[in-house]
């Protein structure tokens, strides 16, 4: 169950200043819909660190758009100066850096702030050369 801010500053509160348990608690506030398990865990949590709040990086790791990975797929992205049309397409840039294409379109769009196109073959060049 997910315990609102007022909730969590509440309990906190209660556990640290009148010594309230579980079953207190849900004695009290019985119109809460708490469940114990998760007041378990919340109390343990006030009791180990004296705070209610989430611990900061405990979320998921952001491991594909990293820093790193950023500055891999820009190097493949932009044109050379000298050398207009040399840049890669999405799937190129993915093998030869080895993260996943969706992440590479992910960094091309949200980090870069660029739009990805597909590399077509112009069907004249086909035609004249058969």
């Amino acid at each position: 169950m997910v315990f609102s801010q007022d909730d969590r500053v509440l309990i906190r509160v209660l556990r640290q200043n009148k010594g309230y348990n579980v079953r207190t608690l849900l004695s009290e506030f019985p119109h809460r819909n708490w469940s114990c398990t998760a007041l378990y865990r919340l109390i343990a949590q006030i009791d180990a660190t004296g705070s209610a709040e989430r611990k900061e990086g405990s979320g998921r790791s952001r491991t594909g758009r990293s820093d790193a990975n950023i500055a891999d797929v820009e190097e493949f992205v932009l044109s050379q100066e000298d050398a207009p049309c040399t840049h890669k397409s999405v799937r190129q840039i993915a093998r030869e850096t080895g993260i996943d294409k969706s992440s590479v379109h992910r960094i091309i769009h949200k980090d870069l702030r660029l739009v990805c196109f597909k590399k077509n073959v112009r069907r004249s060049s086909l035609l004249q050369t058969s």
